[in-house]
């Protein structure tokens, strides 16, 4: 392991030398292949760069959803945000292996989107759309026209039924993809039918800490082995992809593993070249290389000559490595020639094999900027709105290159006009549109090469004979957001219906509405600078929500979502202030001490319902004296996100063993949960989590213990209170606890046993431990009155 990190160590000091071996590694193949997944961190990071790096294949990722349906170990995004979020690690894991991202679907407003956990794959098909999935699978093969296409996951029971709809709709893709009769209106974006050459399917099981592969995985009718590890860092290509999976954070992913073996098995199940059989290599009947190319029939002896030739100058280039002068001169070389055969193909070659020379002589064009260019970086300055004026800097050096030039990539209806210039440093003045929309919060594909957003830069010079083009993108895409973003100060309010009606006061931030649209009987007046807002008399209880008008229209919240590994992005939501009005009661004399990880908004909630409630740090749980507090409630993930959460495990029991109540919200099992050290007595989470998790939020609940205090002080739960539950009852169910917990709950999916372990409570010493794994922070969330009763009934002294 230390020899890997120096190797890793040496590569990071040599940032220019690492891009140049990456950009003359990609000329080796002219082969495609697409991994198919449902979610960000759904693809086979390992495998896909081995492909990438030690092949030289093109990858793609094609993704069904934006994964806002999921879960946020780093931070409270949810829902759309997090699809943002979990768009830009998609982006940066694909960066780290160098492969083109193809989103299918487009966030939480498109039927093709995370709508949470799915134990069913035709469930799935049928919400996003069966014919839709299809179709658009269909024409991401078009557009990138893969060789080889391989799903992540298999289409079996115990997978997760995202999972399966996407391999199920990826098979149907491959066969539907080459028939001239489906879906006849892509010609219409200039797609052509496009016949994929193999189908595989993983001869791995799924099963894990999440799922449980009811059936083994096929036989493997290919073993891909590859010895020696990575060129440029001496790594395995499974430590390789652990780096890009980490870029998932949000979900957790990446582990480092010391004794990686780069071996992958799969399972060959559809195919349209050559045979099934005796298949030693990936790449067997398949044009791997420029000079396998040269043997397809119709190909003239001149350009399959050509061809050749130009492979022979690749490989010199490969082997030139790191002389700069030497690959500079054997890739033009290459390039001539591969230009000159393609003057040599007729309309039907070029359908052929067309993609392939262009894909090559892009990628030509960008090792040659590697071996020329000192520096390029391009970043706007500036707030981005309609009728704004922004600028572009660009810094770019290419001494190498002849009548070096750039100039701004633009959309229709913006200009741009070059205000500042001079050696390796541009800069352009960009004008907005009054008229201009706001750019989604969802880019549609991610090119490792460049060409991402809606504004970019176009570098081109001369050299080895030839004029090269290249795409900079800017450090952070362009985004047109509302001129004013307003945020309010509470957004959420919660009324308990009983109380006398009162004057919420509302700070506006970021912008002044010029009006309210109010509910009817609701009114909203300015006093001293803030927003006071009236409810009705006697306020029906629900939910309401008042909107603010800037600008003319519906006021908007432009949310940054920035982490290191991700940088910043952006989410534009409405801005609204969205008040609850139920009938709830909250027990007497509880003062209660919140530990969160960052990743729910549960604290705050119990402080709408009007709870005491003290956010606890380090030093609280270290020397302080919890006697202070009737209840501790320790947020989601939170012994897995704070060290001294779990090195405070003996303080809680002692808490609760002096007459304290310890509430822990649900934990995955590897979030630092120890069943027999984090709680005060044995509780063990179920794994793999789809056997211990409901999925369905009307699920039927039975109460097994109706009058427990947790269920009937200070508010008597009823049937009403588990209606309008959304996305799912619970997850991470207790399996396995000691006989002192009771169960007071009892739920399960259609067609499933009944699972006990969504609530359960022990009386421990003179206190409680109460462990809820349901889902409880997202139903607050989503503002449903019953998830406000229980918990003001869970918070209630022991």
């Amino acid at each position: 392991m230390l020899d890997d990190h120096r190797r890793l160590a040496r590569a990071v000091h040599q940032p220019a030398l690492v891009r140049l071996h990456r950009s003359l590694s990609r000329l080796r193949s002219v082969v495609t292949v697409m991994n198919t997944g449902a979610h960000p961190d759904d693809e086979a990071n390992g495998l896909l760069a081995a492909l990438r790096f030690a092949y030289g294949m093109r990858v793609v990722v094609a993704c069904s959803t934006r994964g806002e349906g999921g879960q946020n170990a780093l931070g409270p995004e949810r829902g759309g945000a997090l699809g943002v979020l979990r768009t830009a690690e998609m982006a940066e894991a694909a960066r780290r292996m160098d492969a083109d991202v193809a989103w299918l679907g487009h966030g939480p407003d498109d039927p093709v989107h995370d709508f949470g956990f799915s134990k069913n794959g035709d469930d799935t098909l049928r919400r996003w759309g069966r014919e839709r999935i299809v179709e658009r699978l269909v024409r991401t093969y078009r557009q990138y026209r893969p060789d080889i296409v391989i799903p992540t996951f298999l289409d079996v029971p115990g997978q997760h039924g995202h999972h399966r709809a996407m391999t199920r709709a990826a098979e149907r893709a491959f066969v539907l993809a080459a028939d001239p009769a489906a879906f006849p209106e892509h010609a219409g974006l200039g797609l052509r039918p496009w016949q994929v050459s193999k189908f595989y399917l993983p001869a791995w099981s799924g099963a894990g800490y999440a799922y449980d592969d009811e059936v083994p995985p096929p036989p493997a009718t290919l073993s891909i082995r590859i010895a020696g590890g990575d060129e440029v860092t001496g790594l395995a290509y499974r430590q390789l992809g652990e780096w890009s999976r980490s870029a998932h954070a949000s979900q957790g992913m990446g582990i480092w593993r010391d004794d990686s073996v780069d071996q992958w098995s799969l399972h060959l199940k559809l195919w349209a070249c050559g045979s099934s059989e005796a298949e030693s290599d990936i790449r067997d009947h398949l044009p791997a290389s420029l000079a396998d190319l040269a043997a397809t029939p119709g190909l003239t002896e001149a350009a399959a000559a050509s061809l050749r030739e130009a492979q022979d100058r690749i490989d010199a280039a490969i082997a030139a490595f790191p002389d700069r002068k030497r690959i500079s001169q054997a890739v033009g070389q290459a390039a001539l020639l591969i230009e000159a055969a393609k003057q040599d193909l007729n309309r039907e070659i070029i359908h052929q094999v067309g993609h392939r020379l262009d894909r090559k002589l892009r990628e030509i064009d960008a090792t040659l900027f590697e071996v020329h260019a000192n520096a390029a970086r391009t970043a706007f300055d500036g707030r981005c709105h309609p009728g704004a004026r922004i600028t572009l800097d660009i810094h770019a050096d290419a001494p190498g290159l002849a009548n070096f030039r750039v100039s701004p990539r633009l959309p229709d209806g913006i200009e741009a006009v070059k205000t500042a210039g001079g050696p390796g440093h541009v800069q352009y003045g960009i004008t907005i549109p009054a008229s201009a929309s706001y750019t989604g919060d969802y880019p549609e594909a991610y090119d490792p090469m460049g060409g991402n957003g809606e504004i970019g830069v176009i570098v081109s010079g001369d050299v080895e004979g030839r004029t090269i083009r290249v795409h900079l993108d800017p450090e952070e895409p362009l985004k047109i957001g509302p001129r004013q973003s307003l945020s309010l100060d509470p957004a959420i309010a919660v009324i308990k219906a009983k109380d006398r009606p009162y004057g919420i006061r509302v700070q506006a931030i970021g912008a002044d509405p010029a009006g309210w649209q109010v509910p009817e009987g609701w009114s909203i007046r300015m006093e001293s600078g803030d927003w006071i807002v009236d409810p009705p008399q006697r306020a029906d209880t629900g939910v309401v929500k008042l909107i603010p008008i800037v600008d003319g229209r519906p006021a908007s919240q432009l949310q940054i979502v920035a982490y290191p590994h991700i940088g910043s992005a952006s989410f534009t939501a409405p801005a609204e202030l969205t008040i609850l009005t139920l009938d709830v009661a909250l027990p007497p004399n509880t003062r209660i001490g919140y530990v969160g990880g960052g990743s729910d908004n549960v604290g705050a909630h119990m402080r709408r319902l009007g709870l005491a409630v003290t956010d606890l740090a380090e030093a609280d749980l270290k020397t302080g004296s919890l006697s202070e507090f009737t209840t501790i409630v320790v947020g989601i993930f939170a012994f897995g996100l704070r060290r001294d959460l779990r090195a405070a495990r003996g303080h809680l029991h002692r808490f609760v063993e002096e007459g304290g109540h310890l509430v822990t919200l649900y934990h995955r099992p590897t979030d630092g949960w120890d069943p027999d050290q984090t709680p005060p007595r044995r509780l063990a989470i179920g794994s793999p989590s789809l056997r211990w998790r409901v999925t369905d939020p009307s699920a039927p609940v039975t109460v097994l213990k109706p009058e427990n205090s947790l269920l009937t002080c200070p508010n008597r739960i009823e049937a009403g209170d588990w209606q309008d539950w959304d996305k799912e009852r619970g997850l991470y169910f207790a399996a396995e606890y000691d006989p002192v917990y009771e169960e007071l709950l009892a739920l399960n999916d259609p067609g499933e046993n009944p699972l006990k372990g969504s609530l359960i409570s022990a009386r421990i010493g003179r206190g409680r431990h109460t462990h809820v794994a349901l889902a409880l922070h997202h139903q607050l969330d989503k503002l449903v009155p019953g998830a406000f009763r229980l918990l003001a009934n869970l918070v209630q002294p022991a």
